[in-house]
């Protein structure tokens, strides 16, 4: 018997990449294709991009070319670009790489199999009118306690910094069917918790088997009635696409974990306005309050970008009082970057020097909210779900409910094994913890 070719996949970015890139290793599985951690063994190398930050078409090309000995000395070997950098960059990728023998976009890489079996270079960034979930193999288990699970996909907003609705095309929700058949399949598997993953994710609404519509909400509530399935997150979330149902589902669930990532991005409403973000700060701060009042112990985390063309002092002064006011439990944050073809881009930059001391300023904030609420975490018992066995004999890692990582000392412990603990001590990005129940 022949022994199985093997691929190298390398992925960058979100959460939606991960998800992508273990469907699109489920494709190549059915084509005969192993995953190998070791890139010279390699019969196939995919690369799965992301084109939200700085540079990330540089970084790309500069690892294209580091594998130009290995394609010399392999020639057989295939190379693949996929992702949002193919989608934007398409046929370019080919013209200043050669050695890419095929280049797919985030809607399209359900056919990735058969422009593999291709013998010419072949690019396929179209959006495509299948949906390419019924043209992917049968989800398989992920050998681990928690999955994520796609159930909506591109944006409509079109904030002024943004490439997204770009990159991958309309929003589109997946049937509702299909997202609860894949769930169970998860369930049954040993998966034990999920994280619903959209561009706008709340912005879901999925055709149910009677041609009725759900919201985000009524999909995690039915969810929630899957054998095996303790834990439910979601993200990204946007604003403007909060509903009523689904406020109230963090008040009623227990499933429905106490953790809630709402991007803001900025706390000047002229910068909000500038970047059609199509809301203001007042109705964000309302927000969160009802957050609040249905979970009261709910973590919150954001987006932020620093030095948005036309950002002032005042501008920035907005954002700081923003921070404080919501206390955040974890933030994402960076110096704006243009993204070629989005209006923002088209504008003049923020000095790099006031950009740069503005998100220093704005990290050690956040990082101090940070470390506040890890340390308010002292001496709660919360639940964790146990991920893997840690460095330290006898002791095993997971996330707790507000998705911190716990270390918690327990020689018997095994990964899938959700327990209640209590936090003992807080470390720089992570708890200490010892298990009192199963």
């Amino acid at each position: 018997m022949a022994d199985p070719k093997k691929l190298f996949l390398k992925t960058y970015g979100c959460q939606m990449n991960v998800y992508d890139s273990e469907r699109m290793a489920e494709a190549m599985g059915a084509e005969g294709y192993v995953i190998t951690e070791v890139i010279e063994e390699a019969d196939m190398v995919l690369l799965n991009t992301c084109h939200i930050r700085e540079k990330a078409s540089e970084k790309l090309y500069s690892y294209l070319g580091r594998l130009r000995p290995l394609k010399a000395a392999k020639p057989g070997m295939k190379v693949g670009v996929a992702g949002c950098v193919a989608q934007a960059e398409g046929t370019e990728i080919l013209r200043r790489m050669p050695l890419v023998d095929l280049v797919v976009g985030p809607q399209s890489y359900h056919r990735l199999p058969a422009m593999v079996r291709a013998t010419e270079q072949v690019v396929d960034t179209d959006f495509p009118p299948e949906d390419k979930f019924d043209h992917l193999p049968r989800r398989k288990g992920t050998g681990r306690p928690a999955a994520f699970l796609t159930v909506q996909e591109g944006c409509d907003k079109f904030c002024a910094f943004c490439v997204v609705p770009y990159t991958r095309g309309a929003e589109i929700s997946r049937p509702v069917e299909r997202i609860l058949t894949e769930a169970r399949g998860l369930a049954e598997r040993g998966v034990r918790e999920i994280t619903l993953l959209g561009q706008n994710v709340n912005a879901y609404h999925g055709a149910g088997h009677d041609g009725s519509i759900w919201g985000l909400a009524r999909l995690i509530r039915t969810l929630a009635t899957i054998p095996g399935l303790d834990r439910i997150r979601y993200t990204t979330s946007h604003p403007n696409d909060m509903e009523d149902d689904l406020i109230a589902a963090h008040g009623d669930l227990t499933a429905l974990m106490p953790y809630l990532h709402l991007p803001v991005q900025s706390g000047s409403d002229r910068i909000l306005k500038a970047m059609n973000r199509k809301h203001g700060r007042d109705a964000y701060l309302r927000l969160v309050e009802r957050f609040r009042a249905v979970r009261p112990d709910i973590l919150v985390s954001s987006d932020f970008i620093v030095g948005f063309p036309g950002e002032t002092d005042q501008d920035f002064a907005d954002t700081m009082d923003l921070i404080r006011t919501v206390g955040y439990g974890a933030a994402f944050s960076f110096r704006y970057s243009a993204r070629p073809g989005t209006p923002a881009a088209e504008k003049p930059p923020v000095a790099d020097e006031i950009a740069n001391a503005r998100l220093q300023e704005l990290q050690a904030l956040v990082t101090q909210q940070q470390r506040a609420a890890q340390e308010a975490m002292v001496g709660r018992e919360v639940g964790v779900l146990y991920e893997k066995p840690g460095r330290i004999m006898g002791q095993m890692v997971g996330k707790s409910d507000h998705l911190h990582a716990v270390h918690v000392g327990d020689p018997t412990g095994q990964p899938g094994e959700l327990v209640r603990v209590r936090i003992t001590a807080s470390s720089t990005n992570s708890l200490a913890a010892v298990r009192i129940s199963a």
